[in-house]
């Protein structure tokens, strides 16, 4: 009992200890962001056109400094309309017939997914992290799930992100974040048309192959994370050197 007793006093005072620290070197981060997303493809080929909102929740781990792995899911409404006009019973194989006029698509896409984050400068603040930055740019890469729910036909593919961000230490646990990244999909029926008649399905005769000629879509993201699960640098020995 008493040998208990000892091992229950050394572990609430570690405790005690870990809350009051401002000097703790965290394993995850957990938030939330807001911003932007657009999609390309057949129906838009320019950047940041047909603009819609997402919303995301982010959980990040954290391996050390300058990497990390990144979860996310998130939800962003994609639009968009073709340059070209489309008559009735259109003389191409690529497309059916329909009221004419220009075809135009709106829905939203869920996102699901993680992606490896590597950090320009290490990044940290506080005791274990002398010489480090609070802010510093990084590149991810991942892979995530992708899915298209009705009004017109639930589409689901696998996707690609690919991006750049930058990160900040606001304050001890608190961290913010600017990203920009592409999710490109394995899939070319996000946008279906859902006005005039008209089956959005290659219309400029591009035949689709793996990546090629498939749709994607981006997020512009500003993020707010929190830090969790402090580590104990006395008895992991913590010593960052990178």
């Amino acid at each position: 009992m008493k040998l208990l007793r000892t091992i229950l006093i050394l572990l609430l005072t570690c405790h005690i200890q870990n809350g009051m620290s401002q000097d703790e070197i965290y394993r995850m981060e957990l938030g939330g962001g807001v911003g932007g997303s657009f999609y390309l493809g057949d129906a838009n080929s320019k950047p940041f056109a047909h603009l819609g909102a997402m919303g995301s929740v982010v959980a990040r781990y954290i391996f050390n400094p300058r990497m990390a792995i990144k979860g996310n899911l998130a939800i962003g409404h994609i639009s968009g309309e073709t340059d070209t006009y489309f008559p009735k019973d259109a003389n191409s194989e690529n497309i059916s017939g329909g009221e004419p006029g220009y075809a135009s698509f709106k829905r939203n896409v869920i996102d699901f997914g993680a992606q490896f984050e590597f950090n320009f400068w290490g990044y940290g603040i506080g005791r274990g992290f002398e010489g480090y930055s609070r802010i510093t740019p990084y590149m991810l890469l991942g892979a995530g799930l992708t899915i298209a729910p009705k009004p017109v036909d639930t589409n689901v593919g696998f996707n690609i992100p690919v991006g750049v961000g930058v990160k900040f230490k606001l304050k001890h646990r608190w961290n913010i974040g600017l990203e920009w990244s592409v999710r490109f999909t394995t899939t070319d029926g996000l946008d279906v048309s859902n006005t005039n008649g008209v089956i959005l399905n290659d219309p400029y005769g591009v035949q689709s192959a793996g990546f090629k000629n498939k749709d994607c879509y981006s997020f512009t993201m500003l993020s707010v994370t929190y830090d969790l699960f402090p580590k104990c640098i006395n008895c992991n020995n913590i010593k960052y050197v990178y």
